[in-house]
């Protein structure tokens, strides 16, 4: 996974908690890499998933919870960082339609080794929108928080349906407003 992934983890435990929490989560996780991240390396996911399991024991907060939140704390910054994904789409139905065909290609210039998921989506109405969500790391609850986070970047209400499916997660997004 990509560096940024984690050091925007970090700052998000470290806002909400403080440096000492980091620390020990870090510890606790006894990780390969010590936690000495950069946002343009790339390290295993599995340490990723150590951190996101600790920081939900330290909350008492289901992991799944602390996925979404992370998703909808990721989206803004990815769309300050990389603005120019963000602003050729209308809305946040157009959004998630252009992750596939041009976001992740774009992405994949920048880091050609990533390995990133799969997000097809299919077009039910001009307010709702299915996006079948497949990946290796099965991040489908960060997935969810990501919709969220780019229904809220777009200033929209919106409902998130959630189900599994047998290569995937098929999420349903239904504009309210």
């Amino acid at each position: 996974m990509k560096g940024f992934l984690f050091t925007e983890f970090l700052s998000l435990v470290e806002n909400q908690c403080d440096e000492d929490t980091v620390d020990d989560l870090i510890h606790e996780c006894d990780l390969p890499s010590q936690g000495a991240y950069t946002a343009v390396g790339t390290y295993p996911h599995q340490e990723f998933t150590a951190l996101v399991q600790a920081y939900a024991r330290h909350t008492d907060k289901p992991v799944a919870e602390v996925l979404r939140e992370y998703g909808r704390h990721l989206l803004p910054l990815l769309a300050n960082r990389y603005p120019q994904f963000i602003r050729t789409s209308s809305g946040p139905l157009e959004f998630l339609e252009d992750v596939e065909g041009y976001v992740h290609v774009e992405a994949s210039k920048f880091y050609p080794e990533a390995e990133l998921p799969s997000l097809k989506t299919r077009r039910l109405s001009p307010t709702e929108l299915e996006v079948h969500y497949t990946s290796q790391r099965h991040l489908d609850d960060f997935c969810h928080g990501l919709i969220e986070g780019a229904l809220a970047h777009f200033h929209r209400q919106g409902e998130v349906s959630k189900a599994a499916t047998t290569s995937g997660t098929l999420f349903t997004v239904r504009l309210l407003d």
